[in-house]
């Protein structure tokens, strides 16, 4: 029967079962096709699935979904609109969105030309936001055309009637907006064509005298939808009039739509639609339904059926409340909420990750108690499915976690995030439009389709990182990329200088000095030097793609700039070529719509224009496959599940926070109908209590991570946690949100999480194997920390020992016993990439850029020559900032080597050592740095114990070696400004210096076999102090544990090796506690303790020897 019919249900399941009923019945043509209307693919997913097992079925559920459309609401009336005549035809394909901001732009451009010369003011506000100070125009031109677009679509969609009125000249508006309708006009002229709104009537009208010009079947159904725009409406009532149209809409109250259709409101928005309602939820979350069903009464529908759902007894705190909402009743007396109803719950968690980690252990838990639950049962809905993507991923990755058995589907993803060769392609406009740093450079080297162009693995990766940090790369690809912010004449830090400094390094040492402008790089091997080619090749490639995303082009060129660029620097598998047609469907739309348009635009609009594209958008993939759906809150989405949570919930993200629009008409006055993203988030949630089949599940931030303060869930969780409190109290009278809400512990392996009952759940809450792990190590009895060792190492079998090893081995023995004897090497945590010039050098800093000076000066290079190569590294700060800095630390170089000047005669030479030891092996290796007799070490660094002790063996193995010389030692370091500090070390008697070296090798020995307890700053103390005063043990062990022992400051016992060794937070009891192997000490050395005899055996002769002042 012809006629516009309403079907409502409290249940999109019986909406659905009702629709499948009413597609049973064959059209009058056996080749018709059916048409429903679906405001979101996943819904049509769901649709066609149910269909699937009715429409010819057998009785098997065996059926088949065929020959019926799905199209959005806004296509299937654009399209009957079209139908109407050859210019409603062209005039819906002339005024597609996509092209015309293209007429928009060229619109506004004439304003801003215009303006020049024209004395009519109509535009000031627009020339005014259009234009840049010195009155070009701005790089927003394509942003507010493209909002402007929208605008008056949105116009033309609410009140078609404004737009008609527009055109015949009524330029009704308020004063600030009074541009308007003239912009409208000139974008009218510019189209060509008049906007379907000036059509609508004629069509509708067309429409009902030949309902055969619609290429549409007897039987439309619109499916789902909460919101329908005054011009879908016309055309709806116009196709009604010759066909049946069926409406199906989800509405939580059958109680609540008697009362809206007795109230027959329309025309402004009132806040109560002169509506009482009795339950306060339903008056918060169910305005755009009430508002819906308003308009729909004013079309007078032909039929309006309430399609029950099946009756479910009120047993459980969700059934009560579904129930509560169909009556819109507020019960008199709260029930009495069971001790086992778990089917609401809020869980408040730190932050997103451990929201992430709760639902993980909630579903699971579900999916163990609740018979025949299966993971498709269960939707995830959130606000922002983006941020929680990764997180989810991992969580539900976790190899140690039974989660790790579900699979979870991701639907609603942006492009960019699903494709990775669109992330390169948005990756690219975003560096081109900023200072290309170092940080997002070496990003981009590590997207998966860059990686493959340039075959770079994670090795490669890591080199390119520190070679980057090497070459002192900041951000800019050159002096005149830098022009942009007015550092034109500064090209330290650059990817261009960088490179050049790369590939000189493949050449030359930086000890060769400056290669034109650049200094080499140190460090490049052969086998290195391909990937730096590479390196060279990329950088090249991003520097011809951000020079040319420079100045202002049509935007078909710039979609052509950019395939070209990704081509040059991405390619993907042979296997994927997949993200080679996602890119090329995002870059062919773009053409499409910009196809015709002559408006050039820049950078920043044509970034703009992409994102568009790039925005997370609702689509079928991933939605009901089979395993755990994770998908945003769009509207419909919340189909019936057995199990339905809503993730993310927090203060501020939900409902959606959308900026006003000073610019937007609609929002002067609002009018029944009309769209307002925050009602249409609270009816999605009210969707979402209705879909719900057995549980509700809601998580929200409900603590501040680093505080731990508490902190409110979205508002319209806390009017449902009020609803909740008024329908239940648990069984000692306390509201239902003490039983339902769960405040959750910050750390997974938190013990409560373990504890039967204590997070809700009858038994325990996590089921993570690898945190009760740790739950139950923190509250086992701490146990000392094992030793490292069982018993002493047996002796290296070595013919020969290095002296370098050797005096490594005294500057930190536990280090060098776990390099040495056990092949474990603690890995630097390496630099990083600073994005930043550097403006003032930190300590390390200084220190680094003076030991290079120092370095220059000494290998013969004059003060300014050493000031250039500074300089060319890129370390310091910009001149001048530099300047003062570098000034001091040439100052202080200077200084070190006038103090040296009188033992740095002569070339300095290498003195090689090849003396026997004991049991046949020898001490071999080479002192560097000899002037005549006199080994000299000048240091930018404080002299401390690691120099003097360096000094130290080197001077005992050349008295040695070469005992017919009179070898002495100079350290030369900084002291406090302006002094510096100069130790000296006299020339030995022989035999002495063999019986300390021979002490000295054979202490290595034993701490070859078993670390020795003598960090290097620590055991120098003890040993300085036992000498002072060797009747005072406390004085000497306090000065120990000022080197050791960690307070304000850290200290020696924070080390990693020493944390390795001893454990971490190790006294000096334990160091003291240290039992010497049998032979390592000489039985003559006595003191209270084996760590006192061999602090004083390896200190006491170089104590006893050193003469330390200062100049």
């Amino acid at each position: 029967m012809a006629g516009l019919h309403v079907h409502r249900s409290e249940s999109a399941q019986a909406l659905v079962d009702a629709l499948v009923h009413l597609l049973a019945a064959p059209p009058d043509d056996p080749f018709d096709r059916d048409v429903v209307a679906v405001p979101a693919r996943g819904v049509e997913r769901w649709i066609t699935q149910q269909m699937a097992t009715h429409l010819g079925a057998t009785g098997k559920r065996d059926g088949v979904c065929a020959r019926v459309d799905f199209p959005r609401p806004d296509d299937l009336l654009l399209s009957a609109i079209a139908a109407a005549s050859a210019e409603h035809r062209h005039a819906v394909d002339a005024w597609q969105p996509g092209r015309v901001v293209w007429s928009m732009l060229d619109a506004l451009d004439e304003v801003l030309r215009e303006a020049l010369t024209s004395t009519d003011d109509w535009c000031a506000a627009l020339r005014a936001h259009l234009t840049t100070a010195d009155g070009q125009p701005s790089e927003r031109r394509y942003g507010v055309a493209h909002r402007l677009t929208e605008r008056f679509a949105g116009y033309a969609a609410a009140r078609p009637e404004l737009i008609t009125a527009w055109q015949a000249g009524d330029d009704t508006a308020p004063a600030d907006l009074s541009w308007q309708p003239p912009l409208w006009r000139r974008l009218r002229e510019r189209v060509g064509a008049p906007s379907p709104a000036e059509l609508l009537d004629g069509a509708c009208d067309e429409l009902r005298r030949r309902p055969e010009a619609a290429d549409l079947p007897g039987r439309i159904s619109v499916f789902g939808a909460s919101r329908l725009d005054a011009a879908n409406l016309r055309v709806l009532a116009a196709l009604a009039e010759r066909r049946e149209v069926h409406l199906w809409v989800n509405s939580a109250s059958p109680a609540l739509w008697d009362a809206v259709r007795q109230a027959g409101d329309t025309g402004p928005r009132r806040a109560d639609l002169r509506v009482r309602t009795n339950n306060p939820l339903l008056a918060s979350l169910s305005r755009d339904v009430r508002e819906l069903q308003a308009r729909l009464h004013a079309l007078k529908p032909a039929t309006d059926v309430h399609h029950p759902p099946a009756r479910r007894a009120k047993q459980t705190l969700l059934e009560h409340l579904q129930a509560s909402l169909s009556l819109d009743e507020r019960p008199a007396q709260p029930v009495e909420l069971k001790p086992d109803d778990r089917s609401v719950q809020v869980h408040a968690c730190h932050g997103r990750a451990r929201q992430v980690e709760v639902l993980r252990e909630v579903v699971v838990g579900l999916l163990e108690d609740v018979p025949g639950l299966e993971p498709r049962d269960v939707l995830v809905m959130c606000p922002d499915v983006e941020a929680y993507a990764p997180l989810i991923e991992a969580a539900f990755g976790d190899d140690g976690h039974p989660g790790r058995t579900l699979r979870v589907s991701l639907a609603d993803r942006s492009p960019r995030m699903v494709n990775p060769l669109l992330g390169v392609a948005a990756d690219l406009l975003d560096l081109a439009a900023g200072r290309v740093p170092a940080t997002q450079v070496l990003d981009l080297a590590g997207a998966d389709p860059v990686r493959q162009r340039f075959s770079l693995d994670d090795d490669d990766l890591e080199k390119l990182r520190d070679w980057t940090v090497a070459a002192g790369v900041r951000w800019g690809l050159d002096a005149g990329h830098r022009d942009r912010w007015q550092l034109g004449d500064l090209s330290e830090g650059t990817w261009r200088a960088g490179i050049d400094r790369l590939l000189a390094g493949v050449a030359l040492d930086e000890d060769a000095g400056l290669c034109g402008p650049a200094l080499p790089v140190d460090g490049i091997d052969s086998a290195a030097i391909e990937l730096a080619g590479r390196f060279a090749e990329l950088v090249d490639r991003l520097e011809d793609a951000v020079t040319r995303m420079t100045g202002r082009q049509p935007a078909t060129a710039w979609v052509d700039l950019l395939e070209e660029s990704v081509a040059a620097l991405a390619d993907v598998p042979a296997d994927e070529p997949w993200q080679v047609a996602g890119l090329r469907r995002v870059l062919d739309e773009l053409r499409a719509g910009a196809a015709g348009a002559t408006a050039e635009i820049g950078l920043a609009e044509f970034t703009a224009l992409v994102g568009g594209r790039l925005q997370a958008r609702p689509t079928t993939a991933g939605f009901r496959t089979g395993g755990l759906t994770v998908c945003t809150l769009t509207p419909m989405r919340s189909v019936p599940h057995r199990v339905v949570c809503l993730l993310g919930m927090d203060d501020g993200a939900f409902p959606r926070q959308a900026p006003v629009d000073g610019d937007d008409l609609l929002l002067r006055d609002p009018c029944l109908g009309e769209r307002d993203p925050r009602s249409e988030d609270r009816q999605l949630l009210l969707d979402a209590l209705c879909a719900a089949g057995e549980h509700l599940v809601v998580t929200y931030c409900g603590s501040d991570v680093r505080t731990g303060a508490q902190l409110p869930p979205a508002v319209p969780v806390g009017e449902l946690l009020d609803a909740l409190d008024g329908l239940a109290v648990t069984t000692d009278g306390r509201p239902a949100r003490a039983a339902i809400v769960v405040y959750h512990p910050l750390q997974p392996f938190d013990r409560r999480n373990f504890l039967p009952g204590a997070l809700g759940r009858p038994g325990p809450f996590s089921f993570d194997r690898l945190a009760l792990a740790g739950a139950e190590a923190a509250g086992a009895e701490r146990a000392a920390a094992p030793d490292l060792l069982d018993g002493p190492l047996p002796i290296e079998d070595e013919e020969v020992v290095a002296l370098d090893r050797l005096v490594s081995f005294w500057q930190h023995p536990a280090r060098e016993f776990l390099r040495q004897r056990l092949d474990v090497v603690q890995p630097s945590a390496g630099e990083f990439p600073d994005d930043a010039l550097p403006v003032a050098p930190d300590n390390l800093d200084r220190w680094g850029m003076g030991d290079r000076v120092l370095q220059d000066r000494l290998r013969g290079l004059d003060a300014e020559s050493a000031r250039v190569l500074e300089r060319a590294r890129g370390a310091l700060p910009p001149s001048p900032l530099g300047d003062g800095d570098l000034a001091d630390i040439c100052t202080v170089v200077d200084r070190l080597l006038d103090a040296s000047r009188d033992v740095r005669t002569g070339a300095a030479e290498t003195v090689d050592v090849d003396l026997p030891l004991p049991g046949g092996r020898r001490l071999t290796g080479a002192v560097r740095g000899v002037h005549g007799d006199v080994v000299v070490s000048v240091t930018f660094s404080k002299v401390r114990a690691k120099q003097r002790l360096r000094a130290w063996l080197q001077l005992l193995a050349l008295t040695v070696a070469h005992p017919g010389r009179p070898w002495r030692a100079v350290v030369v370091g900084r002291s406090e400004d302006p002094q510096v500090t100069v130790v000296t070390l006299p020339p030995l008697d022989a035999e002495a210096a063999r019986a300390a070296l021979l002490d000295l090798v054979r202490l290595r020995d034993a701490g070859c076999r078993t670390p020795l307890p003598l960090p290097i700053a620590t055991g120098e103390a003890y040993a300085v102090a036992r000498r002072r005063d060797p009747s005072n043990l406390a004085a000497a062990r306090k000065a120990a544990e000022e080197c050791w022992v960690s307070g304000r400051w850290s200290k020696e016992d924070t080390e990693e090796a020493h944390v390795l060794v001893w454990g971490a937070g190790a006294g000096l009891d334990v160091l003291e506690a240290w039992a010497a192997p049998p032979g390592a000490l000489d039985p003559g050395t006595t003191g209270p303790t084996d760590l006192d005899r061999l602090a004083r055996t390896v200190w006491e002769p170089l104590l006893a020897h050193e003469n330390q002042e200062s100049r």
